[in-house]
């Protein structure tokens, strides 16, 4: 009988709905897109910018390493040069090939980048753009005329190259000018000095690099050096008066 009545009591009427049963509301579904794509917008910034400087240091490591290869490989030309010997065709007289000015210098060596047999004519320059790179084979000719029908590689962007050079005085003291012409000195100087200052560094990224490179092989066998070599006003001692 008492279940009867409370039966009766509900008849009719709707049975309340718990909160849980409801679902979401707009409200609450728009907040939740909101909140989601805020959360998708701030990873794909991280991932972003993750992948930015991943990218630049990227860039930044092959650049440097491409640098350090063009440095090695001037290094190792500047030890392995050579005093070539050529005959100049006007006056049949044998000279050494050696240019050096504090922003030029060309040299012959026996290293070649490409492993060629033979020697090998090596010519650095520097323009607004950087450091260019040519090469030429080494025959017994003038070898700067061959370098003149090669393509110039840039070798070193953004920097530009200063040259000195280091040779002996009469008492034994070591000094450095700043030019040398092997038809001059009849020989190569000691010791090469190169310094590749950065030009139009906008980022700060790059540094001052340096090469010094002694020569061993520096008189040729057949020829006898120039003994005054501390400026352009000197001569050799066996000149005549």
């Amino acid at each position: 009988m008492l279940r009867h009545s409370i039966n009766n009591r509900w008849y009719g009427k709707q049975r309340p709905v718990r909160r849980g049963d409801q679902g979401f509301t707009l409200v609450e579904v728009i907040l939740s897109l909101a909140l989601t794509a805020t959360l998708l917008g701030l990873l794909s910034t991280g991932v972003y910018v993750v992948a930015r400087d991943w990218n630049s240091n990227a860039d930044r490591l092959d650049r440097n390493l491409d640098e350090a290869l063009s440095i090695l490989q001037i290094d190792r030309a500047l030890h392995g040069a050579f005093p070539h010997g050529y005959i100049d065709p006007d006056t049949s007289t044998r000279y050494v090939y050696f240019v050096g000015e504090d922003d030029y210098l060309s040299w012959v060596s026996t290293v070649s980048p490409q492993r060629q047999p033979g020697l090998m004519t090596w010519e650095l320059f520097s323009n607004e753009e950087g450091v260019h790179l040519s090469l030429a084979p080494a025959y017994s000719d003038f070898p700067g005329d061959r370098l003149e029908q090669t393509e110039p590689e840039l070798v070193l962007p953004n920097y530009r190259a200063s040259y000195s050079f280091l040779y002996q005085e009469l008492d034994e003291s070591r000094q450095w000018r700043d030019d040398w012409f092997g038809d001059e000195m009849q020989s190569l100087p000691l010791a090469v000095h190169v310094l590749f200052t950065p030009i139009d560094d906008q980022n700060g990224t790059l540094e001052e690099l340096e090469v010094v490179a002694r020569i061993a092989s520096n008189q040729h066998r057949n020829l006898r050096p120039s003994l005054f070599q501390g400026d352009s006003t000197s001569r050799s001692l066996f000149q005549d008066n």
